[in-house]
């Protein structure tokens, strides 16, 4: 039988199976955070433990950290608890701790792909849902819940069912204006929220092997939106390229071989899945989400679907989302008008995303009444940024430049939205509160489209403007 990457790699690292049908499987590296692992590392120490293989855990302060000013103690006294808590206990069980005060602090899904941390072949977990981000690379990624990383510090594995397969294909070339992430977002209103629950998601074709490592990550990230528990890439050139080089990447002496064991772990030819997708990438234009999940997309020339065409499952949903969004089926969703714009998050944080959104922004001013911020994904994607200055084009046109950080994807920090606003922004979900206000509204799309709609003050059509 023909075996796929995941099937591989799941076998590389199984320890044993269970009648039940679940799988113990050994964890190569384990990213942790602030917010899920004050809990897991107090269930070590009711119970006595220290944590089995420290030298395979990393940590990082990147959920609640504010990102304008960082004097300590923090000024909000939980986040300062979860700061200083995460801390000792890296201390205390010889953790590597990206603090602070490192250059080398960020979201977790975005240091660890730059540090050389994320590796092909791999098994990554983390306690955050978007760990599929690292499967970008070829490797297994699993979001787990605090309980899970309580297990995975005290013995390195984890206990799960092998997902089962699909594959999403993305052939044609993508129109000039569209990104990966107006793709991920197609994906997700063909398939639907749950279309890939119980899955794993591998992503193929033509476009995705002309990808950049970013934009893979950037497709991996949101395989969670589809309802897969990992999504992954079929590591390439363009993936040992990236590794090459990188701080905990293999040394120079070592990396052919290295590039001998990813080349083996490819899916290989034939390789059975249980359900397949297929999207036209020259099909697509810039996404917008309308609705309170990401599935609730359209093209930005498209009409806002009617309830009564949807299927019945959809349609209670989007009723509750129209009330929400204030929105009616039939309008355009071009011409909204936007109050804020966010450009950040383990989505779309990354030099490239800046990048593309620098181009749309340079020489412009934003809109009197809208507000902009950008949340680089690192403290080292930030000072790239600003040898390319990056940060004057952003803040000569209106937008404040911050230090990295989660910032207003998911509201624990001062970042967020107020009242009802509409947030255009690149980040990955969209649900109700999410941003932190129970009113606010949420529209996801690409960097290149929040920095137009900054410019506009209202969603437009990015290509307009290249």
């Amino acid at each position: 039988m023909h075996k796929s990457l995941l099937d591989k790699v799941w076998e590389l690292h199984t320890v044993r199976e269970f009648e039940d049908g679940r799988t113990q499987l050994f964890i190569g590296l384990h990213l942790i955070h602030e917010v899920t692992s004050q809990q897991a590392f107090g269930m070590l120490k009711t119970r006595g433990m220290k944590v089995a293989f420290p030298q395979r855990t990393f940590g990082t302060i990147d959920h609640i950290v504010p990102t304008k000013n960082l004097s300590r103690p923090l000024a909000d006294g939980m986040a300062e608890s979860a700061a200083s808590s995460l801390e000792q206990s890296c201390r205390e069980n010889g953790i590597k701790l990206f603090g602070m005060e490192s250059a080398q602090r960020g979201i977790v899904h975005v240091i660890g792909p730059e540090l050389g941390l994320t590796q092909p072949g791999m098994t990554i977990a983390c306690g955050d849902s978007h760990t599929s981000t690292h499967g970008a690379f070829g490797s297994l990624g699993f979001g787990i819940g605090t309980t899970q990383v309580g297990h995975v510090l005290a013995t390195q594995c984890l206990m799960m069912k092998k997902p089962n397969q699909m594959r999403a294909i993305f052939n044609g070339k993508m129109q000039s204006g569209v990104h990966a992430k107006d793709l991920i977002l197609s994906l997700i209103r063909k398939i639907g929220v749950s279309g890939a629950a119980g899955h794993s998601i591998e992503y193929s074709g033509e476009q995705v092997e002309k990808f950049s490592m970013e934009q893979r990550m950037t497709i991996c990230n949101m395989s969670i939106e589809a309802g897969a528990r990992i999504g992954y890439v079929n590591p390439d050139s363009t993936t040992y390229e990236y590794v090459r080089g990188r701080e905990f990447a293999p040394s120079e002496g070592k990396f052919e071989e290295a590039i001998e064991f990813w080349d083996s772990i490819r899916s290989e030819p034939g390789a059975a899945h249980d359900k397949t997708a297929e999207i036209n990438s020259s099909k697509i234009e810039p996404m917008v989400t309308w609705g309170i999940n990401p599935g609730q997309s359209i093209g930005i020339s498209e009409e806002l679907p009617y309830p009564e065409h949807m299927e019945e499952n959809e349609r209670r949903g989007a009723q509750k989302a129209y009330e929400h969004m204030k929105l009616a089926p039939g309008k355009k969703i071009n011409g909204l008008k936007v109050g804020r714009v966010f450009i950040g998050s383990c989505t779309n944080s990354r030099l490239s995303d800046l990048v593309e959104a620098s181009k749309i922004i340079e020489g412009k001013k934003i809109a009197k009444n809208t507000s902009a911020i950008v949340v680089p994904g690192s403290q080292q994607v930030k000072a790239h940024a600003e040898q390319m200055g990056l940060h004057k084009i952003f803040t000569n046109a209106g937008f404040e430049w911050r230090n990295s950080g989660c910032s207003m994807c998911l509201g624990l920090n001062p970042d967020k939205l107020s009242g009802d606003e509409i947030c255009a922004s690149t980040s990955n979900r969209n649900f109700i509160g999410r941003q932190g206000s129970p009113l606010g509204r949420t529209l996801l799309m690409s960097p290149a489209m929040a920095a137009a709609a900054a410019i506009s003050g209202e969603v437009c059509d990015v290509r307009d403007m290249l």
